[in-house]
C-alpha cells in the first residue's frame, strides 16, 4: 500500500454531544468537558429504562438545515449532511470532477427513528398514512445517497455497516477508493442516530450501559476500575480525503496522511470481543506495515476504550499482543471519556481527533480515570494531554464492533 498514491485529509467535518463544529469540538476535548447529560425526555419514566442520560447531540439539526432537508432525511443522514458540509468548506470545496469524487459513510442502526416513527404510524394510522419517503429514508445507505446527492459525487456512493467499526471502516474504504484509482476525492465518515428508547432498552438489556445516572458527567471512565459500562452518543464526523498530488496542484492545507489499514474479524461472539485480542491484534499490525512503518513508529493510539469491563482489557491485551514492548512508547488516549459512544459514528469520530492530534501534536488527556484497572498495561494519557514528539509522527485509531469486526487505521504526518 506505501508503495500507491498517498491519500492525504484536507477537510475535518463533525457534529457531536461536544459542539456543532470540528473546532468547538476539539476546544471541548482540549478542556476535558463531558458530553454526558440527563435527558430532557420522560423515556425512563414511560419506558422503566434504567438509564436516564446519553451523550446527545449538542446543536440540534434545525438550526443548521433547511426544514425540507429535516423533513425528508433521518437525523443519521442530517448528522452526516452537516459533517460533509463543515468538512468540504474545511477542504476549501475542491474542483473536482463528478465522475472523480465519491462517499463513503458508515452507520452501526441507520434510520432507527424513521423505522420506529413509521411502524408507529402504520399500526395506528394505517398505511394511507405512512410518510411516502419512509424506506428512503430508513435505509443504512440515506446518509451517503444524500451526501452523494448534495456535492454531485459519481465515482460512487458506499456504506459500510460494521456495528462500531462503521466509521473508520469507511474511511478506510474511502483511501482504497482513492489508492486504486476510482476517485481523486472521497467525501468519508460515519454518521449515528440512536437515542431512541428502544437502542437505549437493548444496550441496558446487555448491561452495555453505565447506571451512573446520579452523575452522567463522570460515567464513561475507560480503563477505570469503577467503570460500569458506556455511555449511549449520536453525531457524525466526515473528513476529505485526497490523491495527494490533487490536493498539492490545487494548494490544499494538508492534516495529515491516512497511511494504512488494517480489517479482521474475531469470529469468536456475535457481541463479546475475542479476549486476548488475537483479531485486534492483527488490524493494527496490519494497519502499521501497510504504511511501510514498523511498532516502534507509533507514537499514539486513540483507543476504541468503550469503557466496560471486558472490552478495555481486551483491547489492553491486543495492544501489547500487536506491538510487544514497543507498546511501552506509545501513548494512549481514550477520548470516549468525553464524546460517549457514537457506535457507527465512533470510528469516524475518533480518526478526526485522532488527525487533530497528529497536527497539533497532542494527545488528549482520558478523563475520569481515577484508579488504574491493574489489568491494563498501557500508558494512558490522563491528568494532562500530552506533547507528541516533532519530526515525522504516526498515530493509531483502533474501532471495534458486534460482530467482531476490527478496523485499525494508521495517521501520519505530512
Amino acid at each position: 500500500m506505501s508503495n500507491e498514491r498517498r491519500v492525504v485529509v484536507t477537510g475535518l467535518g463533525a457534529t457531536t454531544p461536544l459542539g456543532g463544529t470540528v473546532p468547538e469540538t476539539w476546544e471541548a476535548i482540549l478542556a476535558g468537558r463531558s458530553g454526558a447529560r440527563s435527558l430532557d425526555n420522560d423515556w425512563p419514566e414511560v419506558y422503566g429504562l434504567p438509564v436516564s442520560f446519553g451523550a446527545s447531540i449538542h446543536t440540534p439539526p434545525e438550526n443548521v438545515l433547511e426544514k425540507v432537508e429535516i423533513r425528508r432525511m433521518d437525523p443519521n443522514a442530517q448528522y452526516a449532511l452537516i459533517a460533509s458540509r463543515e468538512a468540504w468548506a474545511d477542504a476549501g470545496e475542491p474542483a473536482v470532477e463528478p465522475e472523480r469524487l465519491g462517499v463513503a459513510i458508515g452507520t452501526g442502526i441507520g434510520g432507527v427513528w424513521t423505522l420506529l416513527a413509521q411502524w408507529d404510524n402504520l399500526r395506528e394510522r394505517g398505511a394511507r398514512r405512512v410518510f411516502p419517503l419512509a424506506v428512503p429514508m430508513l435505509m443504512p445507505n440515506s446518509a451517503s445517497g444524500n451526501v452523494s446527492l448534495a456535492f454531485g459525487a459519481r465515482a460512487g456512493a458506499h456504506t459500510t455497516v460494521s456495528a462500531c467499526a462503521s466509521g473508520a471502516e469507511a474511511m478506510g474504504f474511502a483511501a482504497e477508493m482513492i489508492r486504486s484509482g476510482r476517485a481523486d476525492v472521497v467525501i468519508a465518515g460515519g454518521a449515528e442516530a440512536a437515542m431512541h428508547p428502544l437502542p437505549f432498552a437493548g444496550f441496558a438489556a446487555m448491561q452495555a450501559l453505565s447506571t451512573r445516572n446520579d452523575d452522567p458527567a463522570r460515567a464513561s471512565r475507560p480503563y477505570d476500575t469503577g467503570r460500569d459500562g458506556f455511555v449511549l452518543g449520536e453525531g457524525a464526523a466526515v473528513i476529505v480525503l485526497e490523491a495527494e498530488e490533487h490536493a498539492r496542484a490545487r494548494g490544499a492545507r494538508i492534516y495529515a496522511v491516512l497511511a494504512g489499514l488494517g480489517m479482521s474479524a474475531d469470529a469468536y461472539h456475535i457481541a463479546a470481543p475475542e479476549p486476548e485480542g488475537a483479531g485486534a491484534s492483527r488490524a493494527m499490525v496490519e494497519a502499521v506495515q501497510s504504511a511501510g512503518l514498523t511498532a516502534a513508529d507509533i507514537a499514539h493510539i486513540n483507543a476504541h476504550a468503550t469503557s466496560t469491563p471486558v472490552g478495555d482489557v481486551a483491547e489492553s491485551n491486543a495492544i501489547r499482543r500487536a506491538f510487544g514492548d514497543a507498546t511501552d512508547g506509545m501513548c494512549v488516549s481514550a477520548t470516549k471519556s468525553m464524546t460517549g459512544h457514537l457506535l457507527g459514528a465512533a470510528g469516524a469520530l475518533e480518526s478526526v481527533l485522532t488527525i487533530l492530534s497528529i497536527h497539533h501534536r497532542v494527545a488528549p488527556a482520558t478523563i475520569n480515570l481515577d484508579e488504574l484497572d491493574p489489568e491494563i498495561h498501557l500508558d494512558v494519557v490522563h491528568g494532562e494531554h500530552r506533547a507528541l514528539p516533532s519530526g515525522d509522527l504516526a498515530a493509531l485509531n483502533n474501532s471495534f464492533g458486534f460482530g467482531g469486526h476490527n478496523v485499525a487505521l494508521t495517521i501520519t504526518s505530512a
